[in-house]
């Protein structure tokens, strides 16, 4: 069962997604907030896998509160918002956001998106993808020296969205080793998150 939080100022908006996603037999909506810092409180207090975040909310907006909400490891966050900013999008991600989607999203690619962060993948809208290629034009290549080949294969299969538990099966070690080259990589990189390491890895640079 996927623990779920929604938060999102808008009452219609989370009372709507409440309905949709508890059709959904593999997800639990725990709670809903209209504001982040609720969200750093129950995710303090409850075990929550997934919170569905808006961007633009009173006292704490989505793209900050990611940066709090992702200190606790077990917790990943998909922003949920009507806003396609590249300034959004690039701080989401840099800050740790597991997915990126806009509202315009059909329920059924909302739950399904849900299900594969759950599992461990990263996940973001066409729109989404478009927009930080267009940001991101300017490819600054990779000192491959800096990596060893497995290292460099391990980026790859991130930047495919493949978990750890799928990139272990692809290389035929075991998901303790990957973890390990995935620190290898951040201590390198100076990077805190393997969603950077994707974005690192497609553009050349974060």
């Amino acid at each position: 069962m996927i623990r779920l939080l929604i938060v999102d100022d808008d009452a219609l908006i989370r009372e709507s997604l409440k309905i949709i996603l508890k059709m959904d037999n593999e997800i639990e909506v725990v709670d809903t907030c209209d504001n982040a810092l609720k969200a750093i409180e129950v995710c303090s207090s409850n075990e929550i896998d997934i919170v569905l975040l808006d961007v633009r909310m009173p006292i704490i907006n989505g793209v900050e509160a990611t940066k709090e909400l992702v200190k606790n490891k077990k917790t990943k966050i998909i922003i949920l918002t009507t806003f396609d900013e590249d300034e959004y999008i690039r701080e989401g991600i840099k800050n740790g956001a597991s997915g990126y989607l806009l509202k315009s999203t059909p329920p059924k690619d909302i739950i399904q998106s849900i299900k594969m962060v759950a599992a461990g993948n990263h996940v973001y809208g066409s729109e989404i993808i478009e927009k930080l290629k267009d940001s991101l034009e300017k490819k600054i290549s990779i000192n491959k020296e800096l990596f060893t080949e497995r290292e460099l294969q391990i980026m790859e299969a991130i930047s495919e969205g493949l978990s750890n538990k799928e990139i272990a099966a692809k290389l035929f070690i075991s998901e303790g080793t990957v973890k390990n080259y995935i620190s290898s990589i951040l201590d390198k990189t100076d990077l805190s998150h393997r969603t950077q390491i994707a974005i690192y890895y497609i553009k050349g640079s974060i």
